[in-house]
């Protein structure tokens, strides 16, 4: 099991296990006040039926004649009352105990019941975690399977597209064609593969000593001639050279290759973008920023999800990109956010943490 996955099914056992805490206490508690409710009417009802009782016993005393000089009427009328109070005493004191016993047999059944019901949801609940695991395994399998056999195909149309002569002018532009999509193709596998290992945990990242300048200026030029041809000037500002820290260089590469990326494909003719980055005591901050559209205030959280895109319609890539940017900078303990005025442009920005800088 991944550790993504771990993670949110620990959530979902604490939140079970809360709420179900919750439930307990709140049958607890409508108990007490059904039962409290039901002593204060018997306790209301056995009141009214002395009241009674002792009205009737005021009038019959009123009514009654025939007592002799002694009063002994009058105390065999006593002990009598006395001995019905007892017996009433005694009725109600046996009526209490049968609710009592009553009330702790609910509490037993509904405490046996619970763990019962409970354990058939945890049983239910396991079996389709079993199965989901099985079929993120299955899942992983295939994607492995079909993803060398497609990155083989793809090599062999980017070796046939490249043995196409230069000098033919109607083949010129079919060749560079074949090799974009093909480009484009690589991408999307690869970023397939990249969200499935960070579902699975797996996502490989190894940082090693290098020069962040010398990255910025590396994916730059990768970008340079595709700027060109869209009309967009690429900028970028060092706050100085090098920039050396610990990062992994091919994943952090796949980071501002995203980014760019990004920019490129809102950004409109004429426009800039500008990569900024540099070093504190502490941190590395880099920023790649864009003359675009800009993005909504409430869409700059959202762009960091998965397949995540502009537009509903949007067919300009999958939305995997800044999803998978995310998962690279946290995993290099670092942080990712967006800036942006609509109809201005947006800011993307990494800060990550030096684990370990050289000397000058």
């Amino acid at each position: 099991m991944s550790s993504t996955i771990g993670v949110e099914r620990d959530k979902t056992d604490e939140s079970l296990r809360v709420e179900r805490d919750k439930t307990d206490q709140a049958l607890v508690d409508k108990q007490a006040a059904a039962d409290e409710r039901a002593d204060q009417t018997l306790e209301q009802a056995r009141s009214a039926a002395d009241a009674v009782m002792a009205t009737a016993r005021v009038t019959a005393d009123r009514l009654s004649t025939g007592q002799d000089e002694r009063g002994s009427a009058p105390t065999a009328l006593a002990e009598q009352r006395a001995a019905e109070d007892e017996a009433l005493e005694s009725a109600r004191a046996s009526a209490d105990e049968a609710l009592r016993r009553q009330r702790d047999e609910n509490v037993r059944v509904l405490a046996a019941l619970l763990p019962l019901e409970r354990q058939n949801t945890d049983r239910y609940l396991l079996t389709e975690r079993v199965r989901a695991d099985d079929a993120v395994a299955h899942r992983d399998d295939f994607l492995g399977i079909v993803t060398h056999d497609l990155r083989d195909l793809l090599s062999g149309i980017v070796l046939s597209a490249a043995l196409l002569p230069d000098n033919v002018p109607e083949q010129h532009g079919t060749k560079q064609r074949i090799q974009r999509y093909a480009a484009r193709m690589n991408r999307l596998i690869g970023d397939l593969v990249d969200v499935a290992a960070i579902d699975a945990g797996r996502l490989s990242v190894v940082p090693a000593s290098g020069d962040w300048s010398a990255l910025v200026e590396e994916v730059m030029a990768l970008f340079q001639p595709s700027a060109a041809a869209q009309g967009i000037e690429l900028e970028v500002a060092l706050a100085e050279r090098p920039l050396e820290m610990q990062f992994d260089h091919d994943r952090m590469m796949q980071v501002l290759a995203n980014l760019i990326a990004n920019a490129l494909k809102f950004s409109p003719r004429g426009g800039t973008i500008r990569v900024e980055a540099q070093l504190s005591s502490t941190e590395l901050r880099c920023a790649v920023r864009d003359t675009g559209s800009g993005i909504p205030p409430d869409m700059l959280e959202a762009i960091f999800q998965r397949f995540w895109q502009a537009r509903a319609n949007d067919r300009r890539g999958v939305g995997l990109g800044l999803y998978i940017t995310r998962c690279i900078v946290e995993a290099h303990h670092g942080r990712i956010w967006a800036e942006s005025t609509v109809g201005v442009g947006s800011s993307l920005h990494i800060s990550m943490p030096l684990l370990s800088r050289r000397s000058p």
